[in-house]
């Protein structure tokens, strides 16, 4: 299986991971009712420079007036839209566990449109009981569910041990996406959009930010 490699839309991953922080930002704006806003005070509030935000957006088109600034209703909904919210999305949640209660019971997902349709783990324990609105099925169930059903993300909690098996049969199924929460890297064919979040890795760059605070640049 060939493994996905590198950024094949020609926007730098910096680009990309600033998105949500202006996304977040601007939706706590529009909350707040205010107007308009610069990139001078963005680029403040996000510890950014204003000439790091005029050329993040630049890659997706012509924002704002000079001298005016951004509406912010405006650009909130325009980065809503290059982030693809947009649109409803429907998950599958493979792995009951610990962090798979968590991530299914988080609110705010299904607030932006991401909501788990099935969740699936192979604990008998488990099968048949509800969470987050959902009856836990076995993992014999999912190929059927694929077969039957869209399914845009799939999210993996499981343990490393099958993290790669349940990403093959996922992908099988027709997924083309896929969250990843195992402490393992998953190969993907071209074609399928991967994402993972490793929650060691960030614990152990804060134990290193902790440690050599005195030595890290801005």
């Amino acid at each position: 299986m060939p493994v996905r490699d590198g950024n094949k839309m020609g926007i730098p991953k910096g680009v990309i991971n600033r998105l949500p922080l202006y996304y977040r930002y601007l939706a706590e704006l529009a909350r707040q009712e205010v107007e308009k806003v610069s990139s001078s005070e963005l680029g403040e509030a996000l510890g950014l420079t204003a000439a790091q935000i005029r050329s993040d957006l630049s890659y997706f088109g012509s924002f704002g007036q000079h001298g005016y600034g951004y509406r912010v209703d405006e650009l909130y909904n325009q980065i809503s839209s290059i982030l693809g919210l947009d649109r409803a999305y429907n998950l599958i949640l493979i792995g009951a566990g610990n962090l798979g209660k968590a991530i299914a019971s988080y609110q705010n997902f299904r607030n932006r449109g991401f909501e788990i349709k099935a969740i699936f783990d192979n604990d008998p324990l488990l099968e048949g009981k509800y969470l987050s609105g959902c009856i836990i099925q076995p993992i014999d169930k999912l190929t059927e569910y694929l077969a039957n059903n869209p399914v845009d993300i799939a999210v993996i909690t499981t343990p490393r041990e099958v993290a790669q098996d349940v990403c093959n049969q996922v992908i099988a199924g027709g997924v083309k996406a896929i969250w990843n929460f195992a402490p393992v890297r998953l190969q993907v064919p071209e074609g399928v959009v991967l994402e993972h979040i490793h929650l060691t890795n960030s614990l152990l760059r804060l134990s290193f930010k902790m440690k050599h605070s005195d030595k890290i640049k801005d």
